[in-house]
């Protein structure tokens, strides 16, 4: 009889079980690189952060009609950076200040070095009041102030395509989203059946293995596929896309730390199953190629254009911070994370739950320079649930989730990308046609 040579490593690592889990720890060890000199010497970084915990933004009464109890009241507007979630940001901060200083690319308590960040927000209060809670935690006195259109404004780093730049082909946006649901808008429910009903039982109040009134129904809701407007290139109406903005409401509810969440019938366990509902659709109308190249180009061209500024040491056109800064904060939405990871081909799994874009999470673009050259070394970051919902403290050895990204264009075996593959890979996916100097 013969065996696979997988077959018999399997039986040589169930033999030797102990020397198994030190060649398993080796090859993790080999995978999530040290954030030290080891590395070599990081010379800049850049932040890409989602706003932090926001109330719903829609009102209760357009919530309503989905549940059989009604959903809480919040404390703030909807849509509206929460005093909880400020308080996150301003966590998030003070442990970047820490970690920026074991890398060596600022001092900690030093004013001096906040002249050397820069922080860029959406025209939104959530995005704003984010940016002043980062600047709080990373720079605590210092003042640093936080650049940002007045409210209202579309701003063309995160919302290109509302704010003008380009003519997107929306038939082709069609096509591609067509394309990746069998041309069938209603089938995209019976795919995610089991955590559709999932979410119907919770919006029921429907006791563990009981019959649900189905009245009303989600999967009774109507589908349509067509043009979007503004910067939605493509409506796709299904049961999914209304879920996913109702399992987003019980994730804040829970990052929020409301006693009850779900009317009591949502846990940790429960909201990580809802919660495929959310990146579901995010998978589809935000990571589609087309559409996240369209919504994403002016934001990583900006991007890449500062970080080129900070390894030649000269002025580039189109970087977004002065010469001699060493960290760019840029923050804005889910949608603008999800865009880069459709465009670029990225995939993270943080805290239980893959390509999820949760309040404060944030894509890390470092710049390090290792015996003359240049590399990138790239990492999704995000505090847990449970962390945002009891607002712990973070620290190097308490830290949030970090993990690392891969860019398939241009990643070596180390996980790291040259600066010549990470500019060649950037360039390759950037429609000049959206962007603006």
């Amino acid at each position: 009889m013969k065996h696979s040579v997988a077959a018999l490593s399997l039986v040589a690592c169930l033999l030797t079980i102990p020397a198994c889990a030190l060649n398993a720890q080796a090859t993790q060890a080999a995978v999530v690189q040290p954030t030290t000199a080891q590395n070599g010497e990081l010379k800049y970084g850049v932040i890409i952060s989602r706003h932090g915990v926001r109330s719903p933004t829609a009102k209760t009464d357009q919530l309503n009609p989905f549940s059989r109890q009604p959903w809480p009241e919040w404390s703030v507007a909807p849509g509206y950076l929460t005093a909880h979630g400020f308080q996150l940001m301003q966590l998030v901060g003070a442990y970047d200040r820490q970690l920026l200083t074991a890398q060596g690319l600022i001092a900690a308590n030093n004013c001096d070095d906040a002249a050397h960040i820069r922080i860029l927000a959406d025209s939104d209060q959530r995005t704003r009041e984010t940016g002043k809670a980062l600047a709080d935690g990373i720079a605590p006195g210092c003042k640093l102030v936080v650049a940002a259109l007045p409210e209202g404004t579309p701003d063309p780093l995160f919302h290109s395509l509302d704010a003008g730049i380009g003519a997107p082909n929306k038939a082709l946006a069609i096509a591609e989203v067509a394309g990746r649901i069998g041309n069938n808008p209603a089938a995209v429910a019976e795919a995610y059946r089991p955590q559709l009903d999932a979410l119907e039982a919770v919006l029921r109040s429907c006791a563990p293995g009981a019959e649900c009134n189905k009245e009303n129904s989600l999967f009774d809701l109507p589908v349509l596929l067509a043009p979007g407007r503004g910067d939605h290139l493509v409506e796709l109406r299904t049961p999914l896309g209304v879920a996913s903005s109702l399992t987003e409401n019980l994730l804040l509810e829970y990052a929020e730390g409301f006693a009850t969440v779900g009317w009591g019938h949502v846990d940790l366990a429960k909201l990580r199953e809802l919660l495929q509902l959310h990146t579901a659709q995010e998978e589809l109308g935000n990571r589609s190629p087309y559409i996240a190249r369209a919504q994403s180009s002016n934001l990583l061209y900006h991007a890449m254009q500062s970080m080129a500024q900070a390894a030649s040491g000269k002025p580039v056109a189109g970087a977004l911070d002065k010469l001699d800064d060493r960290l760019l904060i840029l923050v804005g939405h889910d949608t603008n994370l999800a865009n880069i990871g459709g465009a670029l081909q990225l995939s993270w799994l943080i805290d239980g739950r893959l390509n999820d874009t949760p309040p404060g999470g944030a894509l890390v673009f470092e710049l390090w320079k290792k015996g003359g050259a240049y590399e990138v070394r790239t990492w999704y970051t995000a505090q847990t649930l449970d962390q945002m919902r009891n607002a712990a403290p973070l620290t190097l050895s308490s830290p949030p989730e970090r993990v690392p990204v891969f860019i398939p264009a241009c990643g070596r075996a180390d996980g790291a990308c040259s600066w010549q593959g990470f500019q060649t890979a950037l360039k390759a996916v950037i429609d000049p046609a959206f962007v603006r100097e």
